[in-house]
């Protein structure tokens, strides 16, 4: 086997769990270092100093294939010589044993398992892959003087109201990165949940613990390998191959009209067995919630829409009891 050239030995190596007959290379004017099983690392031969470091993950849902097929085009045509790249890249698939068995999890929620959470769960098998991410991104990042960013890239499991969205991690102190969301509004994805609390996502880490301008993209529906409308995914996937590859075209001012933006207003949380969400099984995300409805109950506990502009989010009334079954949210702005 040669040390591999298209992304496709990147992808299926990794899903064997075999490796290539060596770990680090160089063609086509990149130098190549396979870091283990779906971790790719690739820089120019010769770096400028201030190049963006990107870490690009797909996989952390290991039956979330459309992210995992884009990134690995991506890496096909940066090996193969056709796309140049101009920037540090960490290439991620995160969930393998998932991915293998088209779950999307094996023992438990891998972007719940980050920021530390994964000792809460030291059992899982997806806890030491956390553990092992947030110290690749840590080691990835700490060299950058240039521009660090991480779009974790995702499917869902249901349906939206808006196909494609974003989820901006909190920032705590900081302020939201305009120039940013103007590039998510290029890259066809203009509708934009800003956190109101930290999370234990890969994006919240790599955001907080590493001062990266970090998202993660909701990118349509989740389905099988081979069963993917990649055009469907034709907006990130120029996006990202524009930025790789140093030729992102200038981006515009802030325009408050090309994005729609919204704001978590509280959580559902499952307390216990008796725990009922009054929605469809097949309700969307983003589904509006009329004034005044009975959202969820659990026990004494009772959830009344607010307004009628809340939304729902990620509705998911299957989860375990003390974690999050749904995310209430409401329309927002920037200060």
């Amino acid at each position: 086997m040669r040390p591999f050239e298209p992304a496709q030995d990147f992808l299926s190596l990794s899903l064997q769990g075999l490796q290539p007959q060596q770990a680090t290379w160089q063609q086509h004017g990149i130098h190549a270092h396979w870091l283990g099983h779906g971790l790719l690392r690739l820089s120019p031969s010769e770096p400028e100093a201030t190049l963006p470091h990107l870490l690009l993950s797909a996989g952390v849902h290991g039956n979330e294939t459309a992210p995992i097929e884009v990134l690995a085009g991506i890496v096909n045509d940066l090996l193969a010589g056709s796309l140049p790249l101009r920037a540090h890249v960490l290439i991620v698939l995160g969930n393998l044993p998932a991915m293998r068995q088209g779950k999307r999890f094996i023992d438990y929620d891998m972007n719940r398992l980050f920021n530390g959470q994964h000792s809460s769960q030291p059992a899982a098998a997806e806890a030491v892959r956390a553990a092992e991410l947030e110290q690749l991104a840590l080691a990835f990042f700490s060299p950058s003087t240039g521009t660090k960013r991480h779009y974790d890239l995702h499917t869902a499991i249901r349906g939206s109201v808006f196909e494609r969205f974003a989820i901006y991690p909190y920032l705590h102190e900081r302020p939201h990165n305009r120039e940013q969301l103007m590039w998510l509004a290029q890259a066809d994805i203009g509708t934009v949940l800003l956190h109101s609390k930290p999370a234990a996502t890969f994006s919240y880490f790599t955001s907080q613990h590493c001062q990266a301008d970090a998202f993660t993209l909701e990118l349509g529906k989740a389905r099988p390998f081979g069963q993917n409308d990649l055009s469907r995914f034709a907006g990130i996937d120029l996006a990202l191959r524009q930025l790789v590859s140093g030729q992102q075209p200038a981006t515009p001012a802030y325009d408050a009209s090309q994005l729609q933006l919204f704001r978590a207003s509280y959580d559902l949380i499952k307390h216990s067995g008796d725990f009922v969400l009054h929605l469809a099984d097949d309700v969307e995300n983003f589904t509006a919630l009329p004034d005044g409805m009975l959202i969820a109950e659990d026990g004494a506990i009772r959830h009344l829409a607010k307004g009628g502009q809340e939304r729902i989010l990620f509705p998911n009334p299957r989860v375990s009891i003390g974690l999050r079954a749904g995310i209430i949210i409401a329309p927002s702005s920037l200060d």
